[in-house]
Parts: C-alpha cells; sequence; structure tokens
C-alpha cells in the first residue's frame, strides 16, 4: 500500500542515485514529522479484560493522556486535554494510574501533572479529586497506586515537601480512600509506614493479602547501588507490621518483587552481578544477562509471574528481549517478532502478557503475548510508517575497543537514502550520540530524529559507555569516580575508531547528548579535541553547585558513587566540571535548555555561558519556557532539532535546504 511523501521530496525510482555530498541529500523526515512520533507508550495494565495505557501527546502541550482499548479492539483517548496522567515523584515519576472493575464499570486512579493530585474517573463522569493540594514546597505526589481487593482505597507511594528545599521531603507508603473523603483533609490519608528510608516503592501484596512487601534504600545510594527488599504482615484492618528485611543491602540492588498465585516471593537482585531472578532466596535462571534494571520510575516492571506457574520476563544482555520462563527447569522462550526491545512495563492476566515492544523498523507499540499458544501481535499504539521505510536508518550493533583494552558497546547509523550516493572518497560527518542517566542505557530501535540526520548523510553513533546498563554490575561499575573520564575516553574512542577505519570523516566529528549525556557532551568539549563542534541539552555543567542543592532529592547524593564524597575530593568536582574550564573550548557548541528543569536548572547554563562570553567561541543558547527535564512540546522539538541541524550545516560546511540558520554568538 503506498503513502504520501512528504511535500517537496519525492520518491526516488529504484534502481537510480543522485550524487550528492552528504549532509545535502533531500529528505521527507523533517524536523516536524520526527516531533509528532517523539515519545512512546508507557505503563501498560489491564483494567478487567482491556488493556490500558498512557500514550504521549506533543501536539497538545506535551501532555499524556490515558487509552483504553475496548472489547472490539477500538482505541479510545479517556481523557481530553487539560488532564495529563504524569506522576512528579522523585521528578522522573512512576507509574501513574491504576485501574479496576467495579459494578462491571471501569474504575481509573490517575495522578494529574499540573496539581499532582489523585483523581478517580468512571465514563461518563468527570475526574473527582481524592487527595489535597499542599501549599508547602512541592506539595503532595503521589506514584504507584494500586486498588486492593475489599478495600475502599488505593495504596500508593506518597512524596510529601515538608519546606521549601529540593531535600525537604519525606516518603511513605499511604492509603487514599476511594470515597474523596481526603480531597481536602490530609488527615484522611493514612500512613501505612513511618518515613525510616529516604525512598519507597509501592507495596505488593501476597495473593492471600496478608503480607507486603516493598522496597526501601537511603542516601547516598542510588537504587541500582543497593536496595533492601521489606516484608510485613498486612493486619485484619489494613494496617502492616514492623518490616523485616529479607533480600539486599547496601551492595545488592533488588529491582523488582512479586509474588506468584501459590505464594512464593519472586525478585529481581544483582548480587551474582547480574539483575536474575529468585525465588525464595533461590536463584531460578542464573544467566549472565540482566532479568532488571535501574529503577528510573516506581512501579517498572521487568517480569510478571502468570497464573500458571510461568513467568513472563524482560531479559537480555544489551538488548531486552520478551520471554516466558519455566521456574522448574530454568528454560526461557522467547516470542518470536519483530521487536527486538522490551521496556520494563510488563501487565499480566491469565495466559496474557502486554508489553511495550520497538525494533530498527518500528517505533514503540503496545504487544500482547499469548503464552499458551506462543503467539505475539500488537494490539495498540501500533506503529505505522509515516514516511517510506526506505528512508529509516539500517543501524548495526558493534563492540570497539577502548582503552586497556576494554569493551564499549555502541550502535552505528550510517548515513542512508534509497536515491543519494555521495561523491567518490567522501567520508561523512558522524555526531556521536551520549545517552542520559549516565546508569542507563540507549536500545538500538527505530528514532525519527535519528532519521532525520542519516536521511540527509549524517552519521549517528549511541554509545553505550561504561557505566551503561544492560551488561552486568562489573561493566556499570566502571563509572564509579570515574564520571567524566570513562563516559569521555569511550565517546572518543568510537569516535576516532569510526574515523581511523574509515567509517567517518576525522575532520567533520560532533558530539551530542542530554541531562548526563549533556554532561559528557561540554565535559568532552573541555578535555579532547576529537569533535569539531557539540549539541549540549539540559545538562550538568557544575558538580560543586550541582551536589550542594542544585538539584532534586533523587539525584542529589548520586556524584558520591560517580565522582566521590564532595568533602573528600573537593578538588576532583572542580577538576571535571565543564563550567569551571569553559576557557577550554575551542569548538562550537549549542545549548538546549528548558526554564521549567529543576533537575538540571538553568542556572548551569547561565553560569557557564557568563564565563564563555567574549572568547570568540561561536556558540548558541536557545532557552524554553515550559519545558522540564526533556522536551515534550512539539514546537520545542522541531526548534531544538532545526538548530541542531543547523549547527552542523555552519561547522561542517553542509548544504541543507530549508533549514532556519541558527545565529551563532561569540
Amino acid at each position: 500500500m503506498g503513502r504520501d511523501v512528504a511535500e517537496g521530496v519525492r520518491e526516488p525510482r529504484r534502481g537510480t542515485a543522485r550524487v550528492l555530498p552528504y549532509g545535502s541529500w533531500p529528505s521527507p523526515v523533517d524536523a516536524a514529522l520526527a516531533a509528532a512520533h517523539d515519545g512512546r507508550p508507557e505503563f501498560v495494565g489491564l483494567v478487567g479484560d482491556e488493556v490500558w495505557w498512557t500514550e504521549p501527546r506533543p501536539a497538545e502541550g506535551g501532555r499524556r493522556t490515558l487509552v483504553r482499548r475496548t472489547a472490539d479492539g477500538a482505541e479510545e483517548p479517556v481523557l481530553p486535554e487539560p488532564w495529563n496522567v504524569r506522576s512528579r515523584v522523585m521528578e522522573y515519576g512512576g507509574r501513574p494510574w491504576t485501574g479496576t472493575v467495579e459494578d462491571g464499570v471501569p474504575l481509573v486512579v490517575f495522578a494529574h501533572f499540573a496539581d499532582q493530585r489523585l483523581y478517580r474517573w468512571r465514563p461518563g463522569e468527570q475526574p473527582r479529586p481524592l487527595t489535597p493540594v499542599s501549599p508547602v514546597g512541592g506539595g503532595l505526589r503521589w506514584a504507584d497506586p494500586q486498588v486492593p481487593p475489599g478495600r475502599d482505597e488505593v495504596w500508593c507511594v506518597l512524596e510529601e515537601f515538608t519546606g521549601e528545599g529540593p531535600g525537604d521531603v519525606r516518603r511513605v507508603l499511604a492509603a487514599v480512600p476511594l470515597d474523596g473523603s481526603a480531597a481536602g483533609d490530609r488527615r484522611a490519608v493514612r500512613e501505612l509506614t513511618d518515613d525510616a528510608h529516604r525512598f519507597v516503592t509501592g507495596a505488593r501484596l501476597s495473593p492471600d493479602g496478608r503480607k507486603a512487601v516493598w522496597l526501601a534504600w537511603d542516601h547516598p545510594r542510588m537504587p541500582w547501588d543497593g536496595t533492601e527488599l521489606l516484608l510485613a504482615e498486612v493486619t485484619a484492618d489494613g494496617t502492616l507490621g514492623a518490616p523485616s528485611t529479607v533480600a539486599g543491602g547496601p551492595e545488592e540492588s533488588v529491582a523488582q518483587a512479586e509474588w506468584t498465585a501459590d505464594g512464593s516471593l519472586l525478585y529481581a537482585s544483582d548480587r551474582g552481578g547480574w539483575w536474575n531472578l529468585y525465588r525464595d532466596g533461590r536463584p531460578l535462571c542464573p544467566r549472565e544477562e540482566e532479568f532488571g534494571g535501574p529503577l528510573w520510575k516506581l512501579g517498572q516492571r521487568w517480569f510478571a509471574p502468570l497464573d500458571s506457574g510461568l513467568i513472563a520476563v524482560v531479559h537480555g544482555r544489551g538488548a531486552a528481549s520478551l520471554g516466558v520462563l519455566d521456574p522448574e527447569t530454568g528454560e526461557v522462550v522467547d516470542a518470536a517478532g519483530p521487536w527486538t526491545e522490551f521496556d520494563a512495563c510488563l501487565a499480566a492476566d491469565g495466559e496474557r502478557v502486554v508489553a511495550v515492544a520497538a525494533g530498527p523498523r518500528s517505533a514503540p507499540e503496545v504487544v500482547e503475548l499469548n503464552t499458551r499458544t506462543g503467539r505475539a501481535r500488537v494490539i495498540g499504539a501500533a506503529h505505522t510508517d509515516p514516511v517510506d521505510p526506505a528512508y529509516y536508518p539500517e543501524p548495526h550493533a558493534r563492540t570497539f575497543t577502548g582503552p586497556d583494552g576494554r569493551d564499549i558497546h555502541a550502535h552505528v547509523y550510517p548515513p542512508h537514502h534509497p536515491g543519494c550516493t555521495a561523491p567518490a572518497g567522501e567520508l561523512p560527518p558522524y555526531v556521536v550520540w551520549a545517552h542520559g542517566g549516565p546508569t542507563s542505557r540507549t536500545p538500538l530501535v527505530l528514532d525519527l530524529e535519528i532519521a532525520y540526520f542519516t536521511s540527509r548523510g549524517i552519521g549517528v553513533v549511541e554509545v553505550n559507555y561504561g557505566g551503561s546498563t544492560g551488561y552486568g554490575r562489573q561493566y556499570r561499575d566502571r563509572l564509579r569516580a570515574q564520571w567524566g573520564v570513562v563516559d569521555v575516553e569511550d565517546c572518543a574512542a568510537v569516535a576516532l575508531a569510526l574515523a581511523e577505519e574509515g567509517t567517518a570523516d576525522r575532520a567533520r566529528l560532533a558530539i551530542r547528548g542530554g541531562s548526563a549525556g549533556g554532561w559528557t557532551t561540554a565535559a568532552s568539549l573541555t578535555t579532547t579535541d576529537v569533535y569539531a563542534c557539540g549539541t549540549i541539552l539540559y545538562p550538568i555543567l557544575d558538580l560543586t553547585a550541582w551536589a550542594t542543592g542544585e538539584t532534586h532529592d533523587f539525584e542529589s547524593r548520586y556524584l558520591e558513587t560517580l565522582v566521590g564524597p564532595l568533602a573528600q575530593v573537593p578538588e576532583r568536582y572542580a577538576e571535571r566540571s565543564p563550567a569551571e574550564h569553559a576557557d577550554r573550548i575551542t569548538a562550537p557548541f549549542l545549548l538546549l535548555q528548558g526554564l521549567d528543569d529543576v533537575i538540571c536548572p538553568p542556572a548551569q547554563c547561565e553560569r557557564f555561558l557568563d564565563r564563555i562570553k567574549g572568547r570568540g567561541v561561536p556558540h548558541a543558547y536557545l532557552a524554553f519556557e515550559g519545558e522540564g527535564h526533556g522536551f515534550r512540546r512539539e514546537e520545542t522539538l522541531v526548534r531544538a532539532l532545526e538548530a541542531e541541524l543547523s549547527l552542523y550545516a555552519q561547522v561542517f560546511g553542509l548544504a541543507t535546504a530549508g533549514i532556519p540558520a541558527l545565529e551563532l554568538d561569540t
């Protein structure tokens, strides 16, 4: 079936090719197209027999709506503007909704981003608030809700600010009445735990309702460093007894815990160097693969026990597959299909498993696996090709050799166009993409932002530098006290290897990244001469300020692992901060920042720019109102992407048509 092609770009006749310099190839993948398809479905769940999930709306201010798949297979967004189903707990949020069936009708509880209150909603009604508003600091926030059977309340994580500072906060498990009695009365919220731990996840109730488990951890640990799996008895009146620790510790990260149908306790722990599954403390399937991951958002779910006793698992080394584990044999059978990457948001009921999956030729979509037949199919947010897929990149995974012979994992996206080729002897420009986190990784899936560049003749390489997840704890720990060193070295090693092997033009290498990737980009520009320019998005630039109150609570002690305790190594903080060495930058750069960002605030960028002013370095700074940490609005995404391409065009000498020129100051 044919598809419309963007105006001004003709579909090439197969078998012919225009010879044009790299970077000047005409492409139907414009910035508006990439922006319109930004984001992914998240937090799938089952409400009765229906599958529900959240979905982005870049054209509607970047909000997230709730979508249901009805019994007849139709997709139906259930909350119009301005409702925004998104939690701000720990700023990165978490599962923002839950649902059940009451008298044959769906009942949904969700967090609304604007005021962070919990609301209840039923079809045909307006959402009704369940929680109050607090004027103190960041107020009251809620995440990872669930409605326990037989109880007229929703259990969730409560994040409560007690003062105006980002660290003036407490977190507990709480029960909120479903009748709305707490909407104007904080005292009607029943606290299930004390605030002995700085961070907690939502509770998981045993099948008989008599036990609850949850995860907890404290500063300075991050959840991938070490968590405790806590267990408590649930009394008849719904209170929790004193908890005991059943797994985890300062050097053991438990990423998730669930109950099986027969009352066994499952959890994913990295005690053996990889996040593997354990049942009542015994390993189920010891492998050098990950069956868990970094807990950036509360409610992430890498595995789901099935009624049959089998376990649906997201697992892999690097890429994450969906499989079904037989706990008696340790055998894992993977789902067949075109998807190569599954998110940590599994939901299961009976023989059904629902997930979000993507691949190099398909954007994230909602997939259902029938574990009895082994058949997987797309049931929601189905990928459709907005342009001829011949313009999609054709990536491949590679392992490079870095300093000291260490492995570096990366995804290479060469320039690709169905109707264009470069003049003989010309090598393409390449942009190194450094992912955020930094305790994270980048998946090899279709991304129209990458296609925006590759279809024009600009190569991209995503680097899962040392410290990335997906390759075991030893690989993850390479970044301990080495942030700004190992990540910078690994990105440079990959870029130079591509140049040395004749894949990339050594004189036309760039680097870009957001958040922690913005840090790596800025650090690379201040400490190496590898790159001709860089794009820095919502970065960390001043370590000392970031560690002394200029960020949110969740990551406020992160640097103690990544760099070292500030009190012990203050000189290291100054030595590695790009803001302290702005005078070393000679390469042009683009700096992009959201003005509402509380994780990497604009003050970091502003100090950095003050120190670069008048030094003769071409640069541009674009700041966006209404944007936080990571851009969500369509107009922002378009402006940022076109500005980035304009930077490369000016520095690399590319003939890009139809792109607004970025004005560079000095």
